[in-house]
């Protein structure tokens, strides 16, 4: 049984050793801004991503993820999984591991929707009750490897002890990538 769990495993790493685009972006809304960087994030197989996001009166968060993209016919599905180090104006610095994933819809060669979900409950994070951050938008690219995007953006890292809750961020946004 273990030779097959490790041939399962070898295999879904060979799988994704393709050609591995990086991309980096950055996003703004009306009171926060994102970084971001992703390898792998627009093919099958296993993708990294990170991502920095600032809210002047909520604190900030920095996240590394872990996922594997399936292709789905029109639609890559990803499952996976952020460490993410939280740092809220109210309450205390601590942690989040978020398990979720995300659904892209490649309508055109130039044009795509997207969304994604990410959760931590209170057992896997500290100094939090609780962390979720959504996403959901559309994605034009305007010639290889530009691409503008504009959607909306929730995170939240819920209030613990009589903390209040802070909303890193929590409305539209413009943004724009470029992979290489």
């Amino acid at each position: 049984m273990k030779k097959v769990a490790l041939l399962s495993f070898a295999g879904l790493l060979l799988a994704s050793t393709g050609a591995q685009a990086v991309s980096v972006n950055g996003q703004i809304g009306k009171d926060y801004t994102s970084l971001g960087f992703g390898l792998g994030t627009e093919t099958s197989g296993i993708a990294v991503s990170g991502n920095w996001a600032h809210s002047e009166d909520d604190g900030d968060i920095a996240g590394l993820g872990l996922g594997y993209n399936l292709p789905l016919g029109p639609f890559l599905a990803t499952v996976g999984g952020k460490g993410i180090y939280l740092n809220p104006d109210v309450g205390s610095e601590g942690y989040a591991v978020a398990v979720g994933g995300g659904l892209q819809w490649q309508i055109a060669s130039s044009f795509s929707l997207f969304g994604e979900y990410y959760y931590s409950p209170d057992s896997l994070s500290s100094g939090i009750k609780e962390y979720q951050e959504a996403n959901a938008g559309a994605r034009y690219t305007i010639m290889r490897p530009f691409t503008i995007e504009a959607g909306y953006r929730y995170i939240d890292m819920a209030g613990k002890d009589g903390n209040r809750d802070n909303v890193v961020a929590d409305g539209p946004y413009i943004g724009a990538s470029a992979s290489f």
